[in-house]
C-alpha cells in the first residue's frame, strides 16, 4: 500500500489530484487510519457518502476496504451530498461521518469531507493532525474486519427533517427554478419536493441540469462566481420562475436568485433566516 502524499491533508479537509496525489491506496490508508484511532476511542460507525465524480466510487470503496480493514462498521449512503452525510451521521447515531467529493474544484481533483460524532467538525490542529500523521505512517494495528451496511434509506429521514423546518401547507402558488449544476442534488431535492406535495405544498418546479454527470457538461457547478450565475438567472426569467435555487457539485452550499433572475448575496440569506428564527422564538 502507498500510503498518502502529506500535500492532501489541508487544514480543514483532504483534497488532492486524483491518481497523482490523491490515489486509492491513499484512500484506503486513511480508512485504516480511522481504524486505527477507531480502537483507541471505540469508534464503531462511519458514515460515508460520496459525489458524482468518476474518481469517487472507487476512492469510497477503497476507503471503504481500509474502513473494514480496521474493524470500523461502514454505513453506505452511494451517491449523496455532504449535507445528507452530515444529517446521516448524526441521525444513525454513528462516530462520525466522510464524503468522498472535491465540491467545486475541478475536474481532475477529488477529496475528503470529514466530521466526528453529531457530525460536529474535526479540530484541525488535534483530530485531523493526527489522522494525517497516522495514515502516512502506515503503522496500522490488526483488527477484526468490520462490515459494510447499505445506509442510502436514510435519505427519506433527510426530506423528513427538512420538510419539518417549514409549514408546507403555506406554499402554494410559487414556480421554483432548480439547477443542481449536473452534481448530486437532484435525488435528495426530489426527495425533498415530494415530501413537501405529500404535506400539502403546490409548488410548480422547473429541473434544470438535474442529472449528475461526471463529465460537468455546464461548467463545475459553483454558483458563487459571478460568470456561473447568468445560466440559473435567465433561466428563472425565461420561466417566470418566482424563485431560483442553485447548488454546488456536493450541495452543502445552495444559491438564490430573485423573480428577476438577481442573485442575492449570503448575508442577506442569512438576515431573513435570522429574522425568521427570531419570530419564531417569540
Amino acid at each position: 500500500m502507498t500510503l498518502p502524499d502529506a500535500s492532501i491533508f489541508k487544514a480543514y479537509d483532504i483534497r488532492g489530484i486524483v491518481d497523482e496525489t490523491l490515489t486509492e491506496d491513499a484512500s484506503r490508508a486513511i480508512g485504516r487510519a480511522i481504524g486505527s484511532e477507531a480502537r483507541r476511542r471505540v469508534v464503531e460507525a462511519i458514515v460515508v457518502g460520496r459525489d458524482g465524480r468518476d474518481s469517487s466510487p472507487a476512492l469510497a470503496a477503497a476507503l471503504m476496504r481500509g474502513l473494514v480493514e480496521g474493524g470500523v462498521e461502514v454505513l453506505d449512503l452511494g451517491v449523496a451530498g455532504t449535507e445528507e452525510m452530515y444529517f446521516a451521521t448524526d441521525h444513525l447515531g454513528a462516530d462520525g461521518g466522510i464524503e468522498v467529493t472535491a465540491s467545486h474544484n475541478p475536474i481532475d481533483y477529488n477529496g475528503m469531507k470529514l466530521v466526528g460524532p453529531g457530525a460536529a467538525p474535526l479540530d484541525p490542529a488535534t483530530e485531523l493532525a493526527q489522522l494525517a500523521a497516522l495514515a502516512q505512517s502506515g503503522d496500522f494495528p490488526k483488527a477484526a474486519p468490520g462490515r459494510i451496511t447499505d445506509a442510502s434509506a436514510v435519505r427519506a429521514d433527510y426530506a423528513r427533517k427538512v420538510c419539518d423546518f417549514v409549514d408546507a401547507g403555506a406554499l402554494t402558488g410559487l414556480r421554483v427554478l432548480v439547477n443542481a449544476g449536473n452534481g448530486v442534488a437532484g435525488p435528495a431535492f426530489d426527495a425533498i419536493a415530494a415530501e413537501l406535495a405529500r404535506r400539502g405544498a403546490s409548488l410548480e418546479v422547473i429541473r434544470i441540469n438535474h442529472d449528475a454527470d461526471s463529465g460537468f457538461p455546464n461548467g463545475i457547478p459553483n454558483p458563487l462566481l459571478p460568470e456561473n450565475q447568468p445560466m440559473t438567472a435567465k433561466a428563472v426569467m425565461a420561466h417566470k420562475a418566482d424563485l431560483g435555487v442553485a447548488w454546488d457539485g456536493d450541495f452543502d452550499r445552495c444559491f438564490l436568485f430573485d423573480g428577476t433572475g438577481r442573485f442575492i448575496p449570503g448575508e442577506y440569506v442569512v438576515g431573513l433566516l435570522a429574522e425568521a428564527h427570531s419570530k419564531n422564538q417569540d
